[in-house]
């Protein structure tokens, strides 16, 4: 019987994400967890269907985001998200999605989560695939004839792709190559 007691209080201490130090927050519903789709592995897993161009990107971004990410993502209230390919080894690195994310789908999964900040996960994935499209072209990455999607955006050699080491933790199942 105790030990039921304390699996019925642990589940609904789980469940609860109220904290009882600051009395703020509250569980997610399951729509609202639903609605956080699949993850995005780097290999594209996970993408959805749909497709977009770098041109109804502009169109996006300039709705959507260029009031906090400046007109041609040079940042304002938000970060930049272009430029500042070749500093990261510089004094006064300049982390964007041109220079720092090692992965297009990454960019992808994050700009379909948690963006606009007002209204995260509003964009619909031909949305998001313009968005990321119209980004990789502002960074040279991508030529403005070139068209997102799951099968092109796992293609897409990001500048800083090999500026990442595997993690050596035992408990995280990925081991790095051997030295030699």
């Amino acid at each position: 019987m105790f030990r039921l007691a304390l699996i019925i209080l642990a589940g609904a201490g789980a469940l609860s994400a109220q904290s009882a130090k600051y009395g703020v927050g509250r569980a997610a519903t399951a729509d609202q967890v639903r609605g956080l789709g699949a993850s995005v592995a780097p290999d594209g897993g996970g993408l959805p269907e749909g497709s977009g161009t770098v041109a109804a990107g502009l169109e996006v971004f300039a709705s959507r985001c260029a009031k906090c990410h400046g007109e041609k993502a040079e940042g304002n209230i938000g970060p930049a998200l272009a430029g500042g390919q070749g500093t990261l080894a510089t004094a006064k690195p300049f982390k964007t999605v041109g220079s720092f994310w090692p992965q297009a789908t990454t960019v992808w999964d994050y700009v379909n989560r948690a963006m606009p900040f007002n209204q995260p996960g509003l964009l619909k994935p031909p949305e998001v695939y313009a968005v990321v499209a119209y980004i990789l072209n502002l960074n040279g990455i991508i030529g403005k004839d070139q068209i997102m999607d799951a099968k092109t955006l796992p293609k897409v050699k990001m500048p800083n792709r090999d500026g990442f080491v595997a993690d050596p933790r035992p408990d995280v199942g990925v081991k790095p190559a051997a030295k030699k």
